[in-house]
């Protein structure tokens, strides 16, 4: 389980990052196959107990058993909330294609339950940085590595991870209608990370686009 606490403070949110950071590393030491694990996730096979994975546009470095995790470039070390991603992905790949079909969010498992969550974390952020100023997304977009896809009146494609695509959408409104948008996936993505987790993806890939807008 992935929580986000970005603006939570205390030790019961950093325990809880720990803890699934600790269950996270046990399944990583647990793969019996690394070569074959590369192949479902997309990663790259390095050697028996080292892999390289995509993941927004960066390229991270996992070290097995020891489950070390550090950026390819820099050898600087993932953030643990990336690090636990990262680990749940890869760990958890099936390998299963794309289906090219895209769903919502709410036609994941629990969907409809996380969902005013998810709107909170991911949605609302989008709207309300985007929503007025769609060009902006397109240009933050590009340096995660995304595509613009013809969807609403402007969207992108992120790779998140090499077997999750991640489109955003807007919908620019009017003097009638106020902004709206909307985030959606292939719909294997449950082949590849939980529900809670593709929340955490999703707000964290909105705050690094949030993140590049030029000041005005």
């Amino acid at each position: 389980m992935t929580h986000d606490h970005s603006s939570s403070s205390g030790n019961g949110w950093e325990d809880a990052f720990d803890l699934s950071c600790r269950l996270a590393c046990q399944q990583l030491a647990k793969i019996s196959d690394v070569r074959q694990q590369c192949v479902r996730s997309g990663a790259r096979y390095i050697g028996p107990n080292e892999v390289a994975i995509g993941y927004l546009n960066e390229s991270y470095r996992i070290m097995i058993p020891d489950c070390r995790i550090s950026l390819e470039e820099s050898g600087a070390e993932a953030r643990l909330r990336d690090k636990i991603l990262i680990l749940h992905y890869f760990t958890g790949a099936t390998g299963t294609a794309s289906t090219g079909k895209l769903i919502a969010f709410k036609q994941l498992s629990g969907g409809v339950s996380y969902f005013p969550a998810f709107s909170q974390r991911a949605i609302g952020p989008l709207v309300k940085n985007f929503g007025e100023s769609p060009q902006l997304l397109r240009r933050a977009a590009a340096k995660l590595g995304g595509r613009e896809v013809r969807y609403g009146d402007a969207s992108v494609t992120i790779n998140a991870f090499d077997r999750v695509p991640v489109t955003l959408v807007l919908w620019r409104g009017d003097e009638d209608v106020a902004p709206n948008g909307n985030i959606l996936f292939d719909a294997n993505v449950s082949d590849y990370l939980p529900t809670e987790d593709v929340t955490v993806l999703c707000e964290t890939i909105i705050w690094q686009l949030v993140r590049s807008i030029p000041a005005a």
